[in-house]
């Protein structure tokens, strides 16, 4: 083949496909390349069997003559989840500390985002700089941070003791408690940031046509504020809720070893266990609680900007 051939060759694509089919390639193309084929990865080990060996598992095929082909499709790692009682407390206590830091991580954040908004311009930047220090950090480095505060002779017990409201330090860390405020604080401003930008678009004449009216000020925040910025509120609670139920450093560094999540379930069936089948099969069913979550939210959503357009037609009217 010669170089002429390839320039033809390049003029020819170059003729039939546009621009806008790189753009919308390129997301397809890492969705493919870093979700996909690592699923179908993952769901090829979670229907392999057990072996002894490198890697852990069996083939799912294998010949068995010159023209056979056995196909085997092992389910009972899935069973063995259903069975087993460990799989079930893990998936649940994981559902709730990630319910409970998303909670958390809303409360706190919403205010501070709106405080944002609502600052002169000025600072807006200064402040959104402060939210996103942490992130200039290691990871590690802030959460053995909160080892340093919680322990028995951290910080807070050292305050607590010295303004006598305590007799003895408190036991904080290695509980639920440390644990999620370690997810709180490592994901708040995943929560800021979209509830920001959500109050960023709010039409300021909106609520001042609603003042006018004689709506008070918290009638008028429930009714306009909280609604209009909805999307940042699902889009923050996702961008908590999915990292934390999946989340293995931080309950292992401040929840010790009584705290069960799904996550240290997954590395020790990996690294410790060696069972790469059932391993595989707890991502898989990982995966599938967080599919259902992410569907109810974004029919949430949908509904909410379907009725704030059909409102924003009436008001046109």
């Amino acid at each position: 083949m010669t170089p002429r051939f390839f320039w033809n060759l390049i003029l020819f694509f170059k003729k039939r496909i546009s621009s806008r089919f790189f753009v919308i390639a390129l997301p397809y193309a890492w969705v493919l390349l870093f979700f996909f084929i690592p699923f179908l990865m993952v769901l090829k080990i979670s229907f392999s069997e057990l072996t002894v060996g490198i890697p852990p598992y069996l083939p799912l095929m294998e010949r068995m003559g010159e023209d056979v082909i056995a196909f085997k499709l092992n389910i009972g790692n899935y069973f063995y989840l259903i069975w087993d009682d460990l799989y079930i407390r893990a998936i649940l206590n994981s559902l709730g500390l990630a319910a409970l830091a998303t909670t958390a991580c809303l409360l706190i954040g919403f205010p501070m985002a709106y405080a944002i908004a609502r600052s002169p311009l000025k600072y807006q930047t200064l402040l959104l700089m402060m939210v996103i220090l942490p992130f200039w950090t290691s990871f590690l480095i802030r959460v053995y941070a909160w080892i340093g505060i919680l322990s028995y002779h951290g910080v807070v017990n050292t305050i607590l003791l010295k303004l006598g409201l305590i007799e003895a330090p408190l036991r904080l860390l290695n509980t639920i408690f440390s644990v999620s405020i370690g997810i709180t604080y490592c994901y708040l401003p995943f929560m800021i940031l979209p509830i920001y930008v959500s109050l960023q678009k709010i039409d300021p004449s909106l609520l001042e046509a609603a003042y006018d009216l004689g709506s008070r000020p918290f009638r008028t925040f429930w009714r306009i504020t909280v609604p209009l910025c909805s999307p940042g509120i699902i889009s923050g609670s996702l961008l908590v809720f999915i990292p934390a139920l999946g989340e293995f450093v931080i309950p292992d560094l401040l929840g010790g070893s009584d705290t069960l999540m799904i996550g240290r379930v997954l590395w020790n069936e990996f690294f410790v266990n060696r069972d790469w089948p059932v391993a595989g099969a707890v991502a898989i069913g990982m995966l599938v609680f967080l599919v259902f979550p992410i569907i109810l939210l974004q029919y949430i959503q949908k509904n909410v900007q379907r009725d704030q357009r059909g409102e924003g037609g009436q008001m046109n009217a």
